[in-house]
């Protein structure tokens, strides 16, 4: 394989994978709102603890199965960032994106701590909805 040919395929397996996690996130901050307006609605209703129990359970899955779904993104992301390093050595060194990326950023100033965070959170606020739906049950 050529030195172009390896870019281009590793620069559009970079791309398509970056552009499927961020697809991803949206749908999951669309999915949230819907599934936290709905927790909200059942306890402004004062709704049988078993709702408040089903919504919870699914605010949890949705929070877990998007952040398996995100790491598994970031994996894919991941083993094309050496190749375009390597591809990079030919430009000028203020045009080595990945590799300037690799060396200054924090680990705070990235999509994955942003995203993960998020997780955790719509993830606890799941379990605080299944907590109250049991102490409004028993």
């Amino acid at each position: 394989m050529d030195y172009l040919e390896e870019k281009n395929y590793l620069w559009d397996h970079f791309k398509f994978n970056a552009e499927q996690r961020l697809k991803a996130f949206h749908f999951f901050v669309t999915l949230t709102m819907f599934v936290n307006g709905g927790a909200f609605a059942a306890f402004e209703k004062d709704a049988h603890p078993v709702v408040l129990l089903l919504i919870g359970g699914l605010i949890c899955i949705l929070a877990v199965a998007f952040a398996i779904l995100d790491m598994r993104s970031q994996v894919l992301l991941k083993l094309t960032i050496p190749g375009l390093i390597r591809c990079e050595e030919k430009f000028s060194e203020s045009s080595r994106l990945f590799a300037l990326d690799e060396a200054n950023l924090s680990r705070y100033l990235r999509y994955t701590f942003i995203f993960r965070t998020l997780f955790v959170l719509q993830g606890l606020f799941g379990l605080a909805v299944i907590s109250y739906s049991l102490y409004q049950w028993f």
